[in-house]
């Protein structure tokens, strides 16, 4: 969608400059004429300026923010154009601003909050949208904002905690290759000089050690397109169906690091069901918005699954426990809920429990991690000073 720069002038004849993102320049001129403002000029803004700017997109923050002040104004009566023009007002985030102007356009257009919301996914997702539409629906709209801000909260925390312990080993993995690398390009070169100037048998680790640093200095460049291409490769693969469901899968195989993946992800897809379907949302349209947004292509599968089993007139339960993905107290849990009616209040009980246990697995991938590569890192950097040193242990005990 275009934006387009418009000069028009308000009701007390000063020029009023900016930009509006609108589908064609009518509506921009209609939008400028329903705030009353008189239209001097309205062009295309260049291509460079309708680029998004670093660092400009919509954070779960904002939008977290922005759903708690909408659902507060709702309740306190306002009508929904208002609350939505004060929120444009003040947001900070000038993404979001220029999002909720191109909303409340298409409001007073006559189009529904979730209409309007559906056409900027990137700040409103597919869950969001389903639920506003369900709470206007339902008019309780401002009920459903509370829901949804208390759910995007939740997620974002269960995000922050996953990607938070893969910090650690990323900052001292990245130490361990800076320390090698200078140790090889910069150190072990004159500790070559100097063994070549007595020319004596070296051991086989120091041979190998000088072998790693003339490979590094001589070819350096090649490991750097090996290394660039691998994850180039790597990356295109992910991107294949088939890729994703290898790579997913051998994720969640991963000793430590799979159970904390098989846990955020239960987490969240039992949050993100139970508060669609307590949200008035059909079970089949819950599961395949929960199916997109679970973050693993197995968990996807296995939703998939479940909901073409309630399309036939099954269970949600059984397909599930044929995947073998989720544990066997969330299946029983899930199926007590389907027999008992109460679906949605047991996967909101079932996501609090594994918050929980995402809390205690990353705090023992962090305990188990440090060690490890505190250790790795020790022998690597230590067993290089420990081969260079040997022949001049060699060339000492012959001194001797």
């Amino acid at each position: 969608m275009p934006i387009f720069e418009y000069t028009a002038r308000n009701l007390k004849g000063d020029l009023v400059k900016d930009s509006v993102d609108l589908p064609t320049k009518d509506d921009v001129v209609a939008h400028l004429r329903k705030n009353r403002l008189v239209v001097v000029q309205v062009r295309v803004a260049p291509r460079a300026m309708s680029m998004p700017k670093f660092g400009g997109g919509v954070k779960t923050r904002d939008v977290v923010v922005f759903t708690r002040q909408f659902a507060t104004m709702i309740n306190a009566g306002l009508p929904l154009v208002q609350a939505l023009d004060i929120l444009a007002q003040q947001t900070e985030n000038k993404t979001l601003a220029g999002v909720t102007r191109q909303v409340v356009y298409d409001v007073e257009s006559g189009q529904t909050l979730a209409d309007a919301l559906r056409k900027h996914p990137k700040a409103f997702s597919d869950l969001y949208v389903n639920m506003v539409a369900a709470g206007e629906a339902g008019g309780i709209l401002d009920t459903i904002l509370q829901r949804l801000a208390q759910f995007l909260e939740k997620n974002d925390a269960i995000i922050r905690k996953v990607k938070g312990a893969m910090v650690y080993p990323a900052v001292i993995m990245t130490v361990a290759v800076v320390a090698v690398a200078v140790l090889l390009i910069f150190v072990i070169p004159t500790f070559q000089n100097m063994f070549a100037s007595v020319n004596m048998d070296l051991p086989l680790p120091t041979r190998i050690v000088i072998g790693m640093s003339n490979v590094l200095k001589g070819y350096w460049w090649a490991i750097i397109g090996v290394v660039g291409f691998s994850v180039f490769a790597l990356t295109r693969y992910y991107k294949t169906a088939a890729g994703r469901l290898q790579i997913d899968a051998l994720l969640l195989r991963f000793p430590v690091l799979g159970d904390l993946l098989r846990k955020s992800a239960v987490s969240r897809f039992t949050r993100t069901l139970g508060t669609l379907i307590s949200s008035g949302v059909s079970i089949l349209d819950g599961l395949e918005i929960t199916a997109r947004t679970a973050g693993n292509m197995v968990i996807h599968n296995a939703v998939m699954e479940s909901r073409q089993s309630i399309a036939g007139g099954d269970t949600i339960s059984a397909p599930l426990q044929r995947s073998k993905v989720f544990p066997p107290m969330v299946i029983s849990m899930i199926a007590v809920g389907e027999q008992t009616g109460g679906l949605d209040e047991m996967l909101s009980k079932i996501a609090d429990f594994y918050d929980e246990e995402v809390d205690a697995a990353v705090s023992t991938l962090l305990s188990l991690m440090e060690p490890i590569m505190i250790v790795v890192l020790g022998v690597v950097v230590g067993g290089m000073v420990v081969a260079m040193y040997l022949p001049i242990f060699d060339m000492v005990n012959a001194v001797q």
